[in-house]
C-alpha cells in the first residue's frame, strides 16, 4: 500500500523546493519591506511556519512529508524506512532545497544564484542547531511512534516558528535546508564555510533525539515510513 519510489521522491524534491522557496523567499520579502531586524525575523518565522503546515499537509500523505535528512536517517535508524529508500530520499531532498532557494532568488529579481557571505558557525550556534534538530526529530518521532502523526503539520509548523525565535541560530535543523540557503546571499543565507559544522551539529541532534525517543517510548513497534508525519489516507 506504499506508494511507489518515484511518487515518494517526487513528492519529497517538490516539498523541499516549496520549503526552501517559503524560507528564503520570506527572508527576501521581510528585509525588504522591513528596517527592523526583529521584525524581520518574526515575519520570516511566522512565513516558514504556516508554510510549513501547508507543505505538510500537500505532500505527507504520499512520502511522509520529511523534507529533511535529519528525520530520514532518523526515520530508517528506527526501522520505519528502509535504508535504500532513505538514500534515494536524501539527495531529493538537496536538490529540491536547491531549486527552491534559485526560485526565491528569481521571484524576487536577483541572481539566480549568490553565495551567501553571512557566518554563522559560532559556538553558540552550532550548540543550538544540535538543541533545534534534536527537538524536531524528537517531535515528529515522538508523534508517530504515540499514534498522534495527524497533529505532526500543525505541530511541526509551531516547533519551527517559535525555534527561529529561542535558538540563536534561528533553527536551520535541516542539511539540504542548510545547503539550499548557501545559495542566496539574503537575509537567510548562510555562507558556505559555515555549513559542514552546521551539519555535523545536526547529525549530533539526530543521535540525541534518537537516544530520547528510545528512552521515551521504548518497545514500542517501529512506524511505517509514511506515518512519520501524516498518515496515508488508507491507513488512518
Amino acid at each position: 500500500m506504499t506508494p511507489p519510489l518515484g511518487r515518494r521522491l517526487l513528492a519529497e524534491a517538490v516539498g523541499s523546493a516549496l520549503l526552501a522557496a517559503v524560507v528564503v523567499g520570506s527572508g527576501i520579502a521581510a528585509q525588504r519591506l522591513s528596517d527592523d531586524a526583529g521584525l524581520q525575523l518574526l515575519e520570516n518565522a511566522a512565513a516558514t511556519a504556516v508554510g510549513l503546515y501547508a507543505i505538510i499537509l500537500m505532500v505527507g500523505p504520499v512520502s511522509g512529508a520529511h523534507l529533511n535528512p535529519a528525520v530520514t536517517l532518523a526515520d530508517a535508524l528506527f526501522g520505519g524506512l528502509a535504508w535504500r529508500d532513505a538514500a534515494a530520499y536524501v539527495p531529493a531532498q538537496v536538490l529540491g532545497c536547491v531549486a527552491g532557494a534559485v526560485l526565491a532568488n528569481g521571484m524576487f529579481s536577483l541572481d539566480a544564484v549568490s553565495i551567501a557571505e553571512t557566518h554563522r558557525a559560532s559556538g553558540g550556534h552550532l550548540l543550538a542547531e544540535v538543541v533545534a534538530t534534536a527537538g524536531l526529530v524528537t517531535l515528529v518521532l515522538s508523534l508517530a511512534r504515540s499514534g498522534r502523526a495527524a497533529s505532526a503539520p500543525a505541530a511541526v509548523g509551531a516547533y519551527i516558528g517559535a525555534a527561529y525565535w529561542f535558538t540563536s541560530s534561528t533553527s536551520f535543523a535541516n542539511p539540504a535546508i542548510s545547503v539550499g540557503r548557501m545559495l542566496s546571499d539574503t537575509f537567510a543565507g548562510i555562507a558556505p564555510a559555515s555549513v559542514p559544522a552546521f551539519v555535523a551539529m545536526q547529525l549530533v541532534g539526530v543521535a540525541v533525539a534518537v537516544a530520547l525517543v528510545r528512552a521515551l517510548y521504548p518497545g514500542i513497534p517501529r512506524t511505517a515510513a509514511r506515518d512519520v508525519v501524516v498518515p496515508h489516507p488508507e491507513h488512518p
